[in-house]
């Protein structure tokens, strides 16, 4: 289900949703991930609803993450265009009440072409709804489900500020994973994430400590892709915003420290068809045995679609994984990774935490449970990029049929690294920028990303890069200063 429990249908419904509201908040995704957004009265609120949005500065696909404009000039946001409007569509769908902002009504917006009227491609929620779209002609319907780590800290925005980012104090000391007793310390802070959120319309299936200093997981409920999605990223704007009241900052940075592990945003996918049915599941006569013709023992629980779906999902995530792991750091909880559970090479196997994807299927769970959990993304993912990419990799692969070509992790050795057997995924957001942007790549082809796609959100990844070749780092001066 894609809507809120509560949302309106119609017009005259929304009216009467908002009947003793006075204001509006509303908020799109640039693709960073970041909300941007702003409140609107009630009355601009209802016109913009009842025609095709409103005006939105497009320079939020023009600037980066800190509202720095890009290096070079991208097609959608740029001087030549004078950094023009875009509309804003309101997804009315997308209803829900902020329970912290006196349940001030809240929608979010997908971007469209002020010309065409057409979903705006590099927009997150539009790139999604483009995926689902492709997965609907073929009789699929797209469902994920998500799991977030993130360190918490006894700091604020201006502690931060004023300690220069270093010698952050955690909201507990100690590497306590499913710890029952280490969440009485910030009991009010821990309850209420999961208390609001399910007052906001994000649904949580579960929530513990996990390893670390001051860490938590959360695992979002399963649901339909853009709904999915869509929570992903308001949970980090309500755990954000509960903090705050807390006096706790969340971070959701993949490696905050290079000696403890990363913050992974594991990423759970199936496909159903039009009666729910979950076709990643092989059917009741072949539970016992497995699937005839299956690939191999790994995958004889996996139905031969989904076989094709995982095969698509490797012979393709090399090329797209700035969709899939979008920072510089994000790169730094893979390298060397391997001693944290963090895959850094294309692989797979049955109930794998050392995989690239691991795979869940009978016997450890039900036929209807059956799923992919893929995890290379860290929790600073863009929810709607990586989504996206996994499922047209996936779907890819089930046009093409493509087959799987490498053994399982169980059927692999400490040398097939050397030898060329695992292939290894780009070990920096530059190499992986300059392999998606080839012109051979996968992310280009017309049912994947494509190339107006690629050229700007590769623009702005190019951008990241050339920032961080530019920095000098703490390491560098401590290494260097004195000695070389």
């Amino acid at each position: 289900m894609t809507s809120t429990k509560d949302a309106p249908k119609t017009l005259e419904e929304l009216k009467e949703v908002l009947r003793y509201d006075n204001k509006v908040k509303v908020a799109g995704i640039d693709v960073d991930g970041v909300l941007r957004g702003k409140f609107m009265s009630k009355d601009k609120f209802l016109s913009a609803a009842s025609s095709d949005g409103f005006g939105f500065c497009s320079v939020i696909f023009g600037w980066d993450i800190h509202d720095t404009v890009y290096s070079r000039e991208l097609l959608i946001s740029n001087r030549a265009n004078g950094y023009r409007d875009i509309l804003a569509s309101i997804d009315i769908s997308t209803y829900r009440r902020i329970p912290w902002e006196n349940d001030v009504p809240f929608f979010l917006v997908s971007f469209l072409d002020p010309d065409t009227r057409e979903p705006l491609v590099v927009d997150p929620r539009g790139i999604l709804k483009i995926t689902s779209d492709r997965a609907e002609r073929m009789q699929r319907n797209c469902y994920a489900g998500v799991e977030y780590e993130y360190f918490n800290f006894k700091e604020t925005p201006l502690s931060l500020a004023e300690k220069k980012f270093q010698n952050l104090t955690p909201l507990t000391p100690g590497m306590h994973g499913y710890s029952l007793l280490r969440t009485q310390l910030n009991n009010d802070y821990f309850h209420s994430i999961f208390d609001e959120a399910s007052k906001f319309g994000v649904d949580i299936e579960g929530h513990h400590t996990e390893t670390g200093p001051g860490v938590l997981e959360t695992a979002l409920a399963y649901t339909n892709a853009l709904r999915m999605a869509d929570n992903a990223i308001l949970f980090k704007y309500l755990t954000k915003s509960i903090g705050m009241q807390h006096g706790v900052l969340p971070t959701f940075m993949a490696k905050p420290w290079g000696n403890l592990p990363g913050c992974s945003g594991h990423v759970h996918v199936s496909l159903r068809d039009k009666s729910g049915r979950n076709i990643f599941s092989v059917s009741d006569s072949e539970l016992s045995t497995g699937r005839p013709g299956a690939a191999n023992d790994d995958v004889k629980h996996l139905s031969e679609e989904a076989e094709h779906f995982l095969a698509g999902i490797l012979d393709g995530i090399a090329d797209v994984m700035p969709m899939v792991v979008p920072t510089i750091n994000g790169f730094k909880r893979l390298v060397g990774g391997e001693a944290f559970w963090a895959p850094n090479a294309i692989t797979y196997g049955y109930d794998s935490r050392a995989a690239s994807i691991r795979i869940i299927s009978p016997p450890s769970v039900p036929p209807a449970a059956t799923r992919l959990e893929i995890r290379v993304p860290g929790a600073d993912m863009n929810p709607y990029f990586a989504l996206s990419a996994i499922f047209l990799l996936g779907l890819r692969g089930i046009e093409k049929k493509i087959k799987l070509s490498t053994p399982p992790m169980s059927k692999l050795t400490a040398d097939d690294k050397k030898n060329g057997t695992i292939k290894m995924l780009p070990a920096s957001l530059e190499a992986a920028t300059q392999r998606m942007m080839r012109p051979e790549s996968i992310a280009r082809e017309e049912n994947m990303f494509g190339d107006v796609f690629v050229e700007h959100f590769g623009g702005t990844r190019e951008h990241e890069v050339k920032l961080w070749n530019e920095a000098v780092t703490n390491w560098e001066v401590e290494r260097y200063i004195e000695l070389a």
